[in-house]
């Protein structure tokens, strides 16, 4: 049986050589004909444009690095840290209260009511319940408490804006219901 396999595997190879290269030389003449058929398309590019110097007209104007431009802006700058400085040094020099510790966002509003003819404030930073006053300070941007009602808590804060000077914002705390 070993016998009759051999030469059986070796007819079916050399049929298989014949025929691959049959195959084989249509597609190189096809391939030849087609590349003579085809013609790449390219664009020609455009004309470089010409380049026209400038006259430097800045002449008679300030010099970038010239003395007098520079003792303007550092007067400028003095001038705003002033008023800057005369916002926020009040504040610098204070204590700290136990509520500045806490970002805005991590406080609510949960409750108000009036002691002593004067109202204060139930507000909640995590699970401990705090008492505010008018005048006490809570969150990370210097907020003081400017007014207290029923639903609402108005305070002051002190930020920078995107210029980086500071200015005063109003913000507030509305009441928060709590969910069973």
């Amino acid at each position: 049986m070993r016998l009759i396999r051999c030469p059986l595997a070796m007819l079916l190879l050399l049929a298989l050589t014949a025929c691959s290269s049959a195959s084989n030389d249509e597609l190189q003449q096809w391939m030849a004909q087609q590349k003579q058929q085809t013609f790449p398309r390219v664009k020609p590019l455009p004309e470089p444009k010409k380049f026209k110097p400038e006259d430097y007209n800045e002449a008679s104007a300030l010099e970038p690095f010239s003395m007098r431009k520079l003792t303007n802006a550092l007067k400028k700058d003095g001038a705003q840290a002033s008023i800057n400085g005369a916002l926020l040094a009040p504040e610098l020099a204070r204590r700290k209260e136990p509520l500045e510790e806490f970002p805005l966002d991590t406080i609510a509003l949960v409750g108000s009511l009036v002691r002593d003819g004067k109202p204060v404030a139930l507000v909640t930073v995590g699970k401990l319940l705090y008492q505010v006053r008018p005048g006490e300070y809570l969150g990370q941007s210097y907020g003081r408490v400017t007014k207290i009602s029923e639903t609402e808590l108005t305070l002051r804060e002190i930020v920078q804006d995107a210029s980086g000077e500071w200015v005063e914002k109003m913000s507030s705390l509305q009441l928060q219901e709590r969910l069973k």
